[in-house]
């Protein structure tokens, strides 16, 4: 049986930082598989 789509990406683990292991907080516009600490990123909020 198939699974709905909304199903899947619902069960999709979450994105880790491939140097670190950190989890990733995603944003939709963004592939990078690297963390905002590893990348020396700054964050303005």
């Amino acid at each position: 049986m198939l699974m709905k789509i909304s199903e899947f990406f619902k069960n999709l683990p979450r994105k880790k930082c491939t140097d670190c292991g950190k989890e990733i907080e995603e944003q939709h516009e963004c592939y990078g598989n690297k963390c905002n600490d590893c990348l020396g990123a700054t964050l303005y909020r």
